[in-house]
């Protein structure tokens, strides 16, 4: 069981931040035969991502969704997602061949969904809750009094954390 942190907690990260979302919807449960064999694709490219530390992937959290799964994912940069997206060599191509190839067989009983957030400023806290979200996929810190506030870890942009983390407490 992962440890829980005390106090207020907040994420530190300067460089570039990607939020990508992800999902599939199920829009008939009882074709079983269609979607199943795409829940199989996500874990294998995450296993690929995971093993590889110059991917870009830096974490992610699986979520269950009225319709179906979906994951949020942080990444380094724009330009690895897309060239994890449209690299031959990695899972991520043949997958979405298989998808396509499925879909316009059997359209309407799956679908695919994504959306891709370039992030300038992040604002996070935790409290009382184990590494999860963001500060997971980057780095934890304290929260220091003078970012008490939502509205003061936004107004003072992408580096607050790693200032916030460089002074320690206060």
């Amino acid at each position: 069981m992962a440890s829980i942190n005390q106090g207020r907690m907040t994420h530190l990260w300067d460089d570039e931040l990607v939020v990508f979302h992800i999902g599939m919807t199920v829009n008939r449960w009882w074709r079983v035969d269609q979607w199943m064999p795409l829940m199989g694709d996500m874990p294998r490219m995450l296993r690929e991502l995971s093993v590889d530390p110059d991917s870009g992937l830096m974490g992610f959290t699986m979520l269950l969704g009225s319709r179906g799964p979906y994951l949020v994912q942080y990444w380094s940069s724009l330009d690895k997602l897309y060239a994890y997206a449209s690299a031959p060599s990695h899972e991520h191509r043949p997958a979405w061949t298989r998808f396509n190839r499925r879909a316009r067989k059997n359209p309407g009983i799956v679908g695919i969904w994504h959306e891709t957030y370039v992030v300038d400023r992040a604002e996070t806290v935790y409290v009382g809750t184990p590494p999860m979200g963001l500060p997971k996929a980057t780095a934890v810190a304290p929260i220091p009094s003078r970012h008490d506030r939502a509205r003061a870890r936004v107004a003072d942009g992408r580096t607050h954390s790693a200032r916030a983390g460089a002074a320690g407490s206060e």
